[in-house]
Formats: C-alpha cells, sequence, structure tokens
C-alpha cells in the first residue's frame, strides 16, 4: 500500500485553519478554492468535483476537535483502498504546520496523488494566509 505524507507551513493561527478545515464541507470556498471546484454533503459524505472535472464520494470518518483532525475516505473509482487525513499543529507566533497523510491503493496511484496533494497543500496555504 502506498502511504503519502507532506507538510506545509502557513502564517496563520491555528484556531483559524481549524476553523476552515474542520468545514469539511465548504473546502471549495474556504480551504482549496479552485483545486475543488465545488463540495456538497450528503449526510457524512462529501462529494468532490475537483478542478479537472474528476467528481469523488469521501465519506468523513472524523472531525477530531482535540487533534485538529480530519479524516476521510475515497469511496469508488479507481481506488482499490483511499483513506486520508490532515492535521493542523500550532507552531505558536501564529503559524500553523499542515500534515496530509494519504494510504491508498492501487500503489501505481501514488504519483498522481502525490501530485494532487502537493497541488491542494499549496493552494490551502495561499488560501489561508489571504484569508487570515
Amino acid at each position: 500500500m502506498a502511504s503519502i505524507q507532506r507538510e506545509i507551513d502557513v502564517d496563520i493561527a491555528l484556531r483559524d485553519a481549524w476553523d476552515a478545515l474542520r468545514d469539511v464541507g465548504s473546502i471549495h470556498q474556504r480551504l482549496v478554492p479552485g483545486f475543488v471546484a465545488d463540495c456538497r454533503m450528503e449526510g457524512r459524505v462529501r462529494v468532490v468535483t475537483f478542478g479537472n472535472g474528476m467528481v469523488v464520494r469521501e465519506p468523513i470518518l472524523v472531525i477530531d476537535e482535540d487533534r485538529h483532525r480530519v479524516a476521510w475516505a475515497a469511496v469508488g473509482g479507481s481506488f482499490e483502498h483511499y483513506n486520508a487525513s490532515v492535521q493542523a499543529f500550532d507552531l505558536g507566533e501564529g503559524r500553523t504546520r499542515l500534515r496530509w497523510i494519504a494510504d491508498l491503493l492501487p500503489d501505481s496511484a501514488a504519483p498522481e496523488v502525490e501530485g494532487m496533494i502537493a497541488e491542494g497543500l499549496g493552494v490551502m496555504k495561499r488560501t489561508l494566509e489571504a484569508a487570515g
């Protein structure tokens, strides 16, 4: 199973980063606009339309207030398995580290997913810092 872990530091306080991250139904507006073109909630399932047109159903597994962590899965499409999380860490002085971890099958999908994670983190950084 491929496992990807990437981090990025953002110039925004943890409380503000977490407020946007935990708003799982508004990621297309508050967290990754453009990277995600549309997002809607169907119960605890987030239906995400990416900027490239790909649509994915993502059951939200946990919104962990204590650990500032959101975890989700992806159902259908070309994945045999996909689960991921983004966690926010307080660096002090109005800075936050975001850590995105994804575990997936098939392994051959890892390079594409890794590129999407890198792009998504870059959009998160720009969006959060512009809002802060």
